[in-house]
């Protein structure tokens, strides 16, 4: 890994570690209102995004001949692309209602963008001191590292058939799929990018989220097909993103699963989803 992406990575880990330390102060602790689009927000989450803020400036001054011309796009403050070669995508707390309640589940979520595609993702779940990382060069012709990782230990998707012992994770919006002869058993972790996750690192076999925004899916986009898994898009495509475009009320209906052979195992339970 050359001097680069040793840099992000050590930026990354170092900055979700230092912001988890403090969010773990504030979990189970905290009261949140409600946003325009009925999702809650705590003072923790906008603390967050202004910390990674503040530690991105600082990063790009430090390796600015490597990185002109880059952007942030955030869901607590910028969140229209700045059509920037490169951009920053976070999520500086994923899964805040699961946060405010004392449920340990939820995540600080990054996702590295050159030319509107993500290249670099990296989650950090403190309370279960989980740190995924993935590098997905796709096809932007940049010469990148390659897998993705969970603490530092290579990850990759399950080669395994669906049965009832294995499990399918779904969001709250997406329980039509709840049907006789579903194959797997059913989970709900209430964090788009975590339920996600869980198939890069074969825990689960699929997953679907019917409405996560760009800053919920940036950083599991890279990591999950970097593992292997299949990323298929249930309307539009989020990638790349669009310069100038408000992505403050776009959803991305996602269905992932663990390789090709499941999309049409899982695709016909979906129909009754809406998205």
């Amino acid at each position: 890994m050359n001097d680069f992406w040793t840099t992000i990575l050590d930026f990354a880990q170092t900055t979700t570690t230092r912001v988890g330390k403090q969010l773990m102060q504030d979990f189970g602790q905290v009261q949140a209102s409600q946003k325009a689009d009925g999702s809650l927000v705590t003072q923790a989450d906008k603390w967050a995004d202004q910390e990674i803020r503040d530690a991105l400036a600082k990063l790009t001054e430090g390796i600015a001949s490597n990185f002109s011309g880059y952007g942030i796009l955030s869901e607590e403050s910028d969140q229209s692309f700045p059509g920037t070669e490169w951009c920053w995508v976070i999520d500086p707390l994923d899964g805040t209602t699961n946060f405010t309640r004392g449920i340990p589940i939820w995540t600080i979520s990054l996702g590295l963008l050159y030319r509107g595609t993500p290249i670099f993702g990296y989650v950090y779940a403190p309370t279960l001191n989980q740190a995924f990382h993935g590098f997905w060069a796709g096809s932007s012709g940049l010469a990148t590292p390659t897998g993705a990782f969970l603490n530092h230990h290579p990850i990759h998707t399950s080669i395994d058939s669906p049965s009832n012992n294995h499990f399918f994770n779904l969001c709250s919006r997406s329980t039509a799929v709840i049907q006789n002869g579903f194959p797997c058993k059913i989970r709900m972790l209430g964090v788009a990018s975590y339920n996600f996750l869980t198939v890069a690192t074969g825990a689960t076999l699929g997953g679907i989220e019917a409405t996560p925004k760009v800053w919920d899916i940036a950083g599991a986009w890279v990591i999950v097909q970097a593992a292997g898994g299949v990323w298929l898009s249930l309307k539009s495509e989020p990638f790349p993103l669009s310069p100038g475009e408000d992505y403050s009320d776009r959803s991305f209906p996602t269905l992932v699963v663990s390789r090709p052979e499941l999309v049409p195992v899982f695709q016909p339970f979906l129909e009754g989803v809406k998205i």
